[in-house]
């Protein structure tokens, strides 16, 4: 079963219009947040290692090497806009650090594939937002670009989990 990780078409250049506190925050919680690359690249880490399914396995590892990517491009968009990029988010004048309790252990693949689906789905709706809010073209194109990996997430996550468990119901939002 092969499954594509990553939509074929490049990323755009990271470049951003200028330096801007609020779009770094925004940024941050890409990178080290509650919902962020860091918690997927980890969480698909561990599901690769403990699925017993190679070629399941293999797909969390290719989504996960898809997640660093967009690890480092939120980290390098955080610091251009002027910020530190590490792994944390910021809250008002706090940083809180990221941290593994955010990832979610599944005990099953079909658990796997549920978490990762909902978290998928989650990343898409946070990214959404951020366009609606973010008025750099540069930003906004990288997030249209990185939704697209995302829904490829999304449609192999979900063909997955439909042969795994033929009778489940769909996974609601």
């Amino acid at each position: 079963m092969q499954m594509l990780a990553t939509n074929n078409s490049p990323y755009p250049p990271i470049q951003v219009e200028g330096k801007n506190a609020y779009y770094a925050r925004l940024m941050l919680s890409n990178v080290g947040g509650r919902n962020s690359e860091m918690g997927a690249v980890s969480t698909y880490f561990y599901n690769s290692v403990m699925l017993e399914d190679e070629s399941i396995a293999k797909l969390f590892h290719q989504v996960s090497l898809v997640e660093m990517r967009h690890l480092e491009i939120f980290a390098q968009f955080t610091r251009l806009l002027g910020q530190d990029p590490r792994l944390w988010k910021q809250e008002g004048r706090r940083h809180i650090y990221w941290n593994a309790c955010y990832n979610h252990y599944a005990g099953t693949p079909q658990a796997m594939m549920q978490q990762a689906i909902l978290g998928e789905r989650a990343a898409i709706e946070k990214y959404e937002r951020q366009m609606a809010v973010i008025d750099d073209p540069h930003i906004v194109k990288m997030l249209e670009r990185i939704i697209q990996d995302e829904q490829l997430h999304v449609q192999a996550f979900t063909q997955i989990y439909q042969k795994l468990c033929k009778n489940c119901p769909p996974i609601l939002p």
